[in-house]
């Protein structure tokens, strides 16, 4: 009882598909990366609008205690305001200089009421707006705005800087936002157009960056000699120090000059820049934020960020290969005995007669071959005739057992499983003859 077994048939490989996700997770961490820089450039940042942001009395970062210190230590008055009616009344005595670091919250009422101070007086801006200048009524209007701020020279466009307080100074980051002047020939401009001076009703100092005035930047190059020449001098300082969006001015027909309620027109009853006690609270006036931001600094959370990104990644790297399944080493040694059982168990569960018939099928061609010295690719007729020939029984009762139909019944499969091992050990040993 002998058959031959078909010749191996060569293995196609599947049609390469298209793999999406060797385009799509590149791709995606490119966007990634592009949108996590955004956000950490956008966290180092200051805004106008954060606590403490140029507030003399804040020790931050973003803070101008440090500046306050270096005007005082000139001989400079240094004025704390919270309120912009306040701070106008205290520029009436005289001749003074008004600095404004967030002029995004002055409210748009009171706006126009900047330019109108004392002659010989001088107003500092800090990164206004279209809206902002457009209210003041000043010839200026934004123009280029960089990415980050530069650190250039007074002349760095070929004009030559009529600021004597930018010449000292010399090179600062003052080159962020860029301002073009409509009428060019009164106006003094310097930093390629990131500061200006602009001789209107009242001196409008513009500078398009706030770094020379912030705690962590101002003993970079230049910046603490250009910060204190625009604030300096003899003139007293107003620091405009708003704690949010400033309300509406109370009563259409307010007026910046002093009041009887001050009496000393300084708009402050405590003499000191500390609003007094009937005013309402800067805790009143400031929007609700959680208080856990403050908590820790900006790198804190950026780092956070940066943590949660790399884990990711990490996740990503290490997570199973998207793709179809590939063979791998087994961990662990396993007996043969136990592959062969549990090979069975799962095609016996699966009622899989047929590839359990193939397979018993092929593993006996595999071992009839090499005895009759036949190579792979023989054609099954040649085969079962070979094998007839080595076991006496007939060339189709052999080519039925190595190549028939599929087993039916588990009877069925277990006679081919006999049949084929007696098969091959009558061509392997002809002398020890059917094991039955």
């Amino acid at each position: 009882m002998t058959a031959t077994l078909d010749p191996p048939r060569p293995i196609t490989p599947p049609p390469a598909r298209r793999r999406r996700h060797r385009v799509l997770i590149p791709l995606g961490l490119a966007v990634l990366l592009i949108v996590a820089t955004l956000v950490f450039h956008a966290v180092d940042q200051p805004d106008a609008g954060d606590q403490g942001f140029l507030s003399p009395v804040a020790s931050g970062d973003d803070g101008g205690s440090r500046l306050a210190e270096a005007l005082r230590g000139q001989g400079v008055t240094v004025r704390r305001e919270t309120d912009t009616l306040r701070a106008l009344q205290a520029t009436a005595p005289g001749p003074a200089t008004l600095f404004v670091p967030a002029p995004e919250l002055v409210h748009p009422d009171t706006l126009a009421a900047l330019t109108n101070l004392p002659p010989d007086s001088r107003l500092v801006l800090v990164d206004p707006s279209r809206r902002v200048l457009a209210a003041l009524g000043v010839p200026l209007g934004p123009a280029q705005r960089r990415w980050a701020t530069r650190v250039t020279s007074p002349d760095a466009d070929g004009h030559r800087c009529p600021l004597g307080e930018a010449d000292r100074a010399g090179a600062a980051a003052a080159d962020r936002q860029r301002y073009a002047v409509q009428d060019s020939s009164s106006a003094g401009r310097c930093y390629s157009g990131g500061l200006v001076r602009v001789p209107w009703r009242t001196e409008v100092v513009v500078i398009g960056a706030s770094d020379p005035f912030r705690n962590d930047r101002i003993d970079e190059w230049g910046n603490r000699a250009l910060a204190t020449g625009l604030l300096g001098g003899d003139r007293p300082l107003v620091w405009l120090d708003l704690p949010g969006p400033a309300p509406a001015p109370d009563g259409p027909n307010w007026s910046p000059g002093p009041t009887a309620e001050n009496g000393n027109g300084n708009g402050n009853g405590n003499g000191d820049g500390t609003p007094p006690h009937r005013e309402r609270s800067d805790d009143n006036r400031r929007p609700w934020h959680n208080p856990l931001w403050d908590a820790f600094p900006a790198w804190f959370w950026a780092l956070l960020v940066q943590l949660a990104l790399a884990g990711l990644l990490a996740v990503l790297w290490r997570a199973r290969r998207l793709g179809p399944p590939v063979p791998e080493p087994l961990p662990v040694t396993v007996r043969s005995a136990e592959t062969v059982l549990g090979r069975a168990r799962l095609y016996r569960r699966a009622g899989a007669r047929g590839p359990a018939a193939q397979t018993l099928r092929a593993a006996a061609l595999a071992r009839l071959l090499p005895r009759l010295n036949l190579p792979p690719d023989t054609p099954p007729a040649e085969v079962a005739a070979r094998v007839a020939g080595h076991t006496g029984a007939g060339a189709e009762q052999v080519a039925g057992l190595l190549h028939g139909a599929e087993p039916t019944t588990d009877r069925e499969l277990l006679e081919l499983a006999r049949d084929l091992d007696a098969l091959t050990r009558t061509v392997a040993h002809p002398t020890e003859g059917d094991p039955r």
